[in-house]
């Protein structure tokens, strides 16, 4: 649509921040009233509207993408997003190893590990690995225990790891990087991992390395809109 305001800039109100247009706070696409909890928050995405052209181009504005989500769907059906996070971890993508060759299944092991041991003393979830393709029944414990770690989360904080753990494929890699034990390029590298193995193998394919990049840029998005949602 063309753009039909002058000035983006941030107000506060009710104990949070608005983004304003001209002076007018912004809604979101379902007409809620946008209240976010951080300044750097609301000036993120005022930034993003204040950088559109003669076009708003909402492709471009991820974060207010992300809160407008976190507001208008996840404040709304909070529990069936819940479960759709924590179904990952059943079939966490490193809990599956290679059999061949013996180097990918030692870099999955050195890689993905560490992870692993880190959450089961983060959440006290014990996640249990396997080798090839057959799948591995988690423990209940450990599936409850990711659970409560997801929606220990409030609304604006899942927005952002809904889009994390569906990006990577693994609920194990994304809640790391939410909680800061590495950055999103990091858990780019881990998720796939398995993809790079084959380029360093037989050469790099340039439309899954562009793939790579969009999803490295979506997934910094969404870990720092994650990051300053946190309060």
């Amino acid at each position: 649509m063309k753009r039909f305001y002058k000035t983006a800039s941030v107000g506060s109100s009710d104990g949070g921040y608005q983004v304003l247009l001209d002076g007018r706070p912004i809604r979101t696409p379902a007409k809620a009233q946008m209240l976010l909890p951080v300044e750097t928050l609301a000036a993120a995405i005022a930034s993003e509207w204040e950088a559109q052209g003669e076009k708003v181009e909402p492709g471009s504005m991820p974060f207010m993408s992300l809160a407008a989500t976190g507001i208008d769907r996840v404040t709304t059906q909070r529990e069936a997003v819940i479960d759709q996070i924590a179904a990952y971890g059943g079939s966490d993508l490193v809990c599956y190893r290679a059999d061949a060759p013996a180097d990918l299944a030692e870099r999955q092991m050195a890689s993905w590990q560490p992870l692993l041991d880190w959450a089961e003393g983060r959440f006290d979830a014990r996640l249990t690995v396997t080798a090839g393709i057959m799948p591995a029944e988690q423990p209940e414990a450990a599936l409850k225990a990711l659970r409560l770690a997801v929606a220990a989360y409030d609304d604006l904080v899942l927005s952002g790891l809904y889009q994390l753990t569906t990006g990577l494929g693994s609920l194990i890699i994304a809640l790391a990087v939410v909680e800061g034990r590495i950055d999103a390029g990091k858990g780019v590298e881990l998720a796939l991992l398995d993809e790079l193995f084959q380029a360093e193998r037989w050469g790099e394919d340039s439309e899954a390395a562009e793939r790579r990049e969009t999803l490295a840029r979506d997934m910094e998005n969404a870990a720092r809109f994650a990051a300053m949602c946190r309060v």
